[in-house]
């Protein structure tokens, strides 16, 4: 499924990608949010520090989103893929906790310096449990 943001667009078509692929990384997780049902996404650029992908249901109880894709602003460019702590799991242990991490509620992180497919895999995993924990099928 397309997602038409202009502001996104314009991003990404700017992003040069680097031997690290992680605009190939970003188009991956934007095209998964994309595809589940009902997902409303909104781009949130800070501009020379981060470029924020979040996904929200409608309907959802008191949150204003259930994943938050940052691309932070570096030199390459790296992913941090941000959920509220208790929405999901990490069996792996593979996501750093930040107190107060997620618009200052506690979150569980993870962060992509270079694509991986296993990683990305998990961390898809991470946003589906998410997506049901808001609300979505």
């Amino acid at each position: 499924m397309a997602v038409h943001l202009p502001e996104l667009d314009t991003f990404i078509a700017a992003w040069k990608e680097t031997s690290e692929k992680n605009k190939q990384a970003f188009l991956q997780l934007r095209d998964h949010l994309a595809g589940l049902e009902g997902a409303r996404l909104e781009f949130v650029p800070r501009e020379g520090l981060t470029y924020s992908l979040r996904a929200s249901f409608p309907g959802q109880a008191e949150r204003p989103l259930f994943v938050m894709v940052d691309v932070i602003e570096d030199d390459p460019r790296w992913l941090s893929v941000c959920f509220y702590g208790e929405m999901i799991s990490d069996p792996e242990e593979a996501g750093d906790y930040v107190p107060e991490g997620l618009l200052g509620e506690d979150a569980v992180c993870f962060d992509i310096e270079t694509y991986d497919a296993d990683r990305l895999a998990y961390v898809t995993a991470r946003i589906d449990e998410a997506y049901r924990a808001a609300g979505g099928q």
